[in-house]
């Protein structure tokens, strides 16, 4: 592994990510899943990209934040999965610290907008449901770009000070990523500083990056399940319900799996798991996406 001296100690030049397993038998199976998951969320984001831009009757805010959301995921995707198809073809898994850096600030970026957004999505679904009289007036295109440009600045300004953080670090060895992408915690434990300090600006800067925008999110739709649940008929509130459920679905998808990731502990035992729930989050919920909204949502279908 290619290293550089500082001081007396060793500094690395190269990670190896381990991977998802050590199985030679497993890459080919691995390498093939990865491969359908890929296209199949590039091509389902795109087409729903293609579809709200083309057809006039999606010109809707919903809709534009939809695109936006499709185009996080699209960006989401391609910051892991083609590095790893790559080691699964080559079989080489190091990669340069500037790259793990790179990577580590790509992810952090689009993962922390995807927060803002789905946020920024709770908020247009709650005025629609509970604030319906005011709809047209509150969430306009103005409000729009700015919630969309809000969520995007967002996640780059956090990210960066994350990987800022985390860039400062020294890495001498070991230099075995146990995971399948560059991620926090296993960067954390390679690490041969005091990353005591790095670890409290990661946890309050966790606070923007994800405890607000979900606990926005929650309090939405707390209003809004609380306002379909306050409507008379059966069919109304089928009605009402139907105009965020797919959303409710990405979110409950993204948070769950989001939250048992950084829940687990890190623990040898629990190691494999979290690599699990990590791939769900960070592959499977790309995927989730077209999927949801062109099986759940009848415009959607229609214009299809």
């Amino acid at each position: 592994m290619e290293r550089g001296e500082w001081g007396n100690q060793t500094l690395l030049m190269k990670f190896l990510l381990l991977g998802l397993g050590d199985a030679h038998e497993l890459q080919t199976p691995l390498f093939l899943l990865c491969l359908t998951i890929y296209t199949v969320t590039m091509v389902g984001n795109i087409l729903i990209i293609v579809l709200v831009v083309t057809d006039p009757h999606l010109h809707t805010p919903m809709y534009f934040f939809l695109v936006n959301l499709s185009s996080l995921e699209t960006c989401y995707s391609s910051t892991i999965l083609p590095r790893l198809l790559a080691s699964f073809l080559t079989g080489d898994r190091t990669i340069s610290v500037q790259g793990c850096m790179a990577q580590f600030f790509f992810f952090g970026t689009f993962a922390t907008s995807e927060c803002y957004l789905l946020a920024a999505m709770s908020y247009d679904r709650y005025l629609a449901i509970c604030q319906p009289l005011l709809y047209a007036s509150f969430v306009n295109w103005k409000v729009c770009l700015q919630l969309v440009a809000g969520s995007w600045v967002a996640g780059l300004l956090i990210s960066t000070g994350i990987t800022s953080f985390i860039s400062h670090q020294r890495f001498c060895g070991p230099s075995a990523i146990d995971h399948f992408f560059c991620e926090e915690a296993p960067l954390l434990e390679l690490s041969c500083s005091d990353t005591g300090m790095v670890r409290i600006l990661i946890i309050i800067l966790s606070f923007p990056d994800v405890v607000f925008p979900f606990l926005f999110t929650l309090a939405s739709y707390v209003y809004i399940i609380a306002a379909i649940l306050r409507i008379p008929s059966s069919m109304g509130r089928h009605k009402a319900f139907s105009t965020c459920s797919s959303h409710l679905a990405m979110v409950i998808v993204f948070y769950g799996t989001l939250i048992i990731v950084y829940m687990l502990p890190r623990t040898a035992p629990l190691r494999q798991l979290n690599k699990v729930f990590s791939f769900f989050y960070t592959v499977l919920t790309p995927l989730t996406n077209p999927l949801i909204y062109s099986l759940r949502n009848r415009e959607v279908k229609g214009a299809l």
